[in-house]
């Protein structure tokens, strides 16, 4: 990222919050910065949800609605990206595996609905590549903020898996159900840019503002009247709720699919940079 945070952050943290590993997290005030990547982004890899990032982000909105001293969180990536799809080796073992396939069922729909419950608000600043568990909390976040050149990409059908996670749950509501046939059945990519223009974003902005506004937005959030924003979005999130059972009903499609045959061949082309050949 070209743009620094607000101010120096404190690196003093709940004992709740540090034990976090695969995160990096940074209190500024009442603010919770969460980064993904920030360990790789010296590779210039992008942030990729191995086994310990995906337990953690999905435990990670419930230890922030439980600390007294944070009012917001920010989750934004490090490096060339938001977010990258979940790593090959995990991808691996859930379709060879039917613990870990079960586990990260489980994992996967607390994600969605620990975001949805969480009682503090949540921003997400999205730059470069999005995808994959971080786009979850991207897209759910409270308030979406997207580069104007992020890259946004459902990628299950791309792997051969239904598009679970989040994609039954939000994206016809954010942006009609005609569009999010469009990107989700053909893993068409988007723009921030485009993101806005159809609704699936709050904001989009120049990348070199993208971290200034998102912690622009967090710290006016902060200063509201905590109850009324809690409450609004506790209200607003009913319309979330109450898309429960199509969000159930997909990501229980989308873990069968990873028994299925289909996911073998996503996950040789994706490693041999070449399009999948699905019978």
């Amino acid at each position: 990222m070209t743009a620094e945070t607000p101010e120096t952050p404190d690196t003093t943290l709940s004992p709740r919050l540090a034990r976090y590993a695969s995160l990096t997290l940074r209190r500024h005030g009442p603010v919770l910065e969460v980064i993904m990547g920030a360990a790789q982004s010296a590779n210039q890899k992008l942030a990729t949800a191995d086994a310990g990032m995906h337990r953690e982000l999905a435990e990670i909105w419930r230890d922030i609605s439980a600390d007294p001293d944070i009012r917001v969180a920010v989750i934004r990536g490090e490096g060339r990206g938001f977010s990258a799809g979940g790593d090959l080796s995990l991808v691996e073992d859930m379709a060879n595996d039917f613990a870990t396939r079960t586990r990260v069922w489980h994992e996967a729909r607390d994600l969605v609905y620990n975001v949805i419950n969480c009682d503090k608000p949540i921003v997400s600043a999205m730059h470069g590549p999005a995808v994959g568990a971080g786009l979850v909390a991207g897209l759910l976040a409270d308030i979406s903020i997207a580069a104007k050149t992020a890259r946004i990409v459902d990628g299950h059908t791309r792997l051969g898996v239904a598009a679970g996670d989040h994609a039954a749950i939000v994206w016809p509501l954010l942006c009609g159900m005609a569009k999010a046939k469009y990107y989700l059945m053909l893993c068409e990519s988007l723009s921030g840019e485009e993101a806005e223009r159809i609704g699936l974003v709050s904001l989009a902005v120049d990348e070199d503002q993208l971290v200034a506004k998102a912690f622009e937005v967090a710290n006016r959030l902060a200063a509201g009247s905590q109850t009324a924003i809690r409450w609004t979005k506790y209200a607003l999130n009913n319309w979330l709720r109450m898309a429960g059972p199509a969000f159930d009903t997909s990501l229980a499609l989308e873990f069968m699919g990873f028994g299925g045959p289909d996911v073998h061949e996503g996950m040789a082309s994706l490693r041999q940079k070449r399009p999948p050949e699905f019978q």
